[in-house]
């Protein structure tokens, strides 16, 4: 059964009234927006915890004191809390999404985040411990996919452009289940993002998002039997804050410092193409 985002974000918050709380902030909660005085203070970011969280914090240890930026990582490892936390100003900004999603997100949750800047791509791609080609997925065996909405769509439009189903026609990223016309006799299980590495020893495939698999210990560059092609790719993943707190000059001194060549070379070093940089352009808005 699909995620219903909008329950889980409501039981989401009292988790973090629960378990943020206490941590501090730098914004107003009742505004979301940072007042004059929070200035000097630590910039709080939510994260997930690869790679978005490697990368804040090598920029926290390499770049933001000569750029007089306190940065705070906080790290979450699903997709509900850290937009949760940033519409409430229970931390100042988030860096774990792509634009589909927060659109999603935003038009289900009523809430009002907004990118700011474009970092990197992470190409969604097909794992298997079982099969060692495309071609060895048979009818009968099972893929497991996300199950949000914008990235079970990514999901199947992969499968479709490697020829594992039939879509629909015109039906793109938001493509489900019930818009597949040919499933070419797999069986599909749906789960939460996070959880679809912990089930691959228990499918026969599964597609898993970028940060996902990397925290898993696969290398998509290398592992992958189907990767998403990064040009023209629009899942660039930005950071965002609450709408209105965009000029924050804590957040726009981590704009810069995320789209600087140092950030560009970490990325491309650290990953070697199973993720890369996506500086040039403004994220969409």
């Amino acid at each position: 059964m699909r995620k219903n985002i909008k329950l889980t974000a409501a039981a989401a918050t009292v988790a973090l009234a629960l378990g943020l709380t206490a941590c501090g902030t730098d914004s107003d909660p009742a505004s979301g927006k940072a007042s004059d005085a929070d200035a000097s203070k630590a910039l709080v970011v939510a994260a997930s915890p690869t790679p978005h969280a490697d990368i804040l914090n090598y920029v926290k240890k390499n770049l933001a004191d000569k750029a007089g930026l306190k940065l705070e990582v906080k790290e979450f490892t699903d997709y509900v809390l850290p937009n949760t936390a940033t519409e409430n100003g229970q931390v100042d900004a988030n860096f774990f999404q792509h634009k589909p999603y927060l659109d999603d997100f935003n038009e289900k949750n009523g809430t009002h985040i907004v990118p700011v800047v474009n970092v990197h791509l992470e190409p969604l791609g097909l794992y298997s411990k079982k099969a060692k080609d495309l071609k060895d997925l048979k009818a009968g065996q099972t893929v497991a996919v996300p199950n949000d909405t914008t990235n079970e769509g990514r999901a199947l439009q992969l499968l479709a452009e490697n020829g594992l189903i039939t879509l629909k026609d015109g039906v793109g990223t938001n493509a489900k289940l019930s818009d597949i016309t040919d499933k070419k006799g797999l069986e599909f299980k749906e789960l939460e993002a996070a959880t679809v590495p912990r089930a691959l020893n228990d499918v026969d495939a599964a597609v898993i998002n970028g940060n996902y698999a990397i925290e898993a210990g696969l290398k998509p560059g290398q592992d992958s039997l189907a990767l998403e092609k990064a040009e023209g790719n629009p899942y660039a993943n930005f950071l965002a804050v609450k709408e209105g707190n965009e000029k924050d000059a804590r957040v726009q001194k981590l704009v810069k410092l995320l789209n600087s060549d140092e950030v560009k070379k970490y990325i491309e070093d650290t990953y070697q193409g199973s993720i890369v940089p996506a500086f040039g352009a403004p994220a969409a808005s």
